[in-house]
């Protein structure tokens, strides 16, 4: 039986012992993914580390090919399939040879049939199971949730695709950049396709408006791939700050309908600063009436529609609740509303206010006036 999803992030995840996963991501074919790769390795061969090729695709390229033959590489397996050969990366045979880095390219590759395994990335789970580091490259186009939006851009359907969960393996991510005028003169010279392939393929995938979409996207995912690390360490650290590579905004809302006013406040500050934008709101066991419940939902829904992640919370004070989400999602502003303005509704009011500054870290805090029901 094939493991699952959750299965092989088990088995592999970082907590345990295993070997480090490094992604060299591009935005499309030439970038110089697979030559950075084999740079690195090359390094760390000069640096004594026992480095092995287990699967390189040289595509033709004569600068891949002459860094590729300065490694050992280990041979390819040979597989019959409805008559013809295929050759896949021989897995066994890496694993006997325990290098202590294995580059392996194409991580979205699917095997043939009668291989080890169905994916290439979980034939690279298997070695980092076995204490080997891997190096790997990637084009963005690849990752699963990217492919319809790539689809869109470039009217070309991806076929072979990487589940979006393999990448939370992924322990660094190097971009492989260019811009897109350089990758077309690299096109233009012949360095990535032959060059009676070249026109046709400026006139369609590698249009500069494609390009540049495509090079967003992928830079896009380097910025979540950082943020997410430095989530990661300053939750090992324990630090007490609050540093984010990009600006996170916390919304904080009740039952009540004006909500959806703060929510589109919200929405605007965000897009404004290109800002992750979380709406957050505390259960007290207040809201149990199916008015509260209706309206509730509605602010859901509405927070929901204009981009928000929505966050359900319990506790018993909506300060120390909502102190306690900033610290942990490493929220750099927060958005409250301001409904009362008298009696013992305006007293508790400003004392969630005043217990949410008592116990969150150094955030922008900002008070957004409501028309009162």
């Amino acid at each position: 039986m094939p493991k699952t999803p959750e299965q092989w992030l088990e088995a592999a995840a970082p907590t345990k012992k295993g070997g480090i996963l490094k992604l060299f991501l591009g935005y499309a074919p030439g970038v110089g993914k697979t030559y950075s790769m084999l740079s690195e390795a090359i390094r760390r061969h000069s640096r004594g580390e026992d480095v092995v090729i287990g699967m390189i695709e040289t595509h033709g390229r004569k600068a891949t090919a002459d860094l590729a033959g300065q490694l050992e590489t280990i041979p390819r397996k040979k597989l019959d399939y409805k008559g013809a050969i295929f050759e896949e990366m021989d897995v066994d045979a890496i694993l006997a040879r325990k290098p202590q880095v294995v580059l392996v390219d194409e991580l979205a590759h699917t095997n043939v049939e009668g291989s080890k395994h169905r994916k290439r990335y979980e034939d690279i789970y298997e070695l980092l199971d076995a204490g080997m580091d891997v190096l790997s490259t990637m084009n963005i186009q690849h990752l699963e949730s990217v492919t319809p939006t790539v689809q869109n851009i470039t009217g070309i359907q991806v076929r072979e695709t990487v589940p979006d969960w393999v990448l939370k393996r992924v322990d660094e991510v190097v971009m492989s950049d260019l811009t897109p005028e350089a990758l077309q003169n690299r096109m233009r010279r012949g360095d990535v396709y032959p060059l009676d392939r070249v026109g046709r393929a400026l006139d369609n995938f590698f249009r500069q408006g494609n390009l540049i979409a495509l090079r967003e996207l992928a830079l896009r995912q380097v910025a979540h791939a950082v943020d997410r690390s430095l989530e990661s360490y300053l939750g090992k650290e324990e630090t007490g700050r609050t540093v984010a590579v990009r600006e996170r905004i916390a919304v904080c809302i009740s039952s009540n309908p004006a909500a959806q006013y703060l929510i589109a406040r919200g929405a605007r500050m965000a897009q404004a600063i290109d800002a992750e934008l979380y709406v957050c709101y505390v259960d007290l066991g207040q809201d149990g009436a199916d008015a509260n419940q209706k309206t509730l939902n509605a602010n859901i829904l509405f927070a929901e529609n204009v981009g928000a992640t929505v966050v359900r919370l319990k506790g018993k004070s909506v300060g120390q609740t909502v102190a306690e989400f900033v610290h942990e999602k490493h929220i750099t502003q927060v958005v409250f509303g301001r409904t009362a303005t008298r009696g013992w509704k305006r007293y508790f009011y400003l004392s969630a206010i005043h217990q949410f500054l008592r116990g969150a870290p150094a955030v922008d805090v900002h008070i957004v006036t409501q028309d009162p029901d």
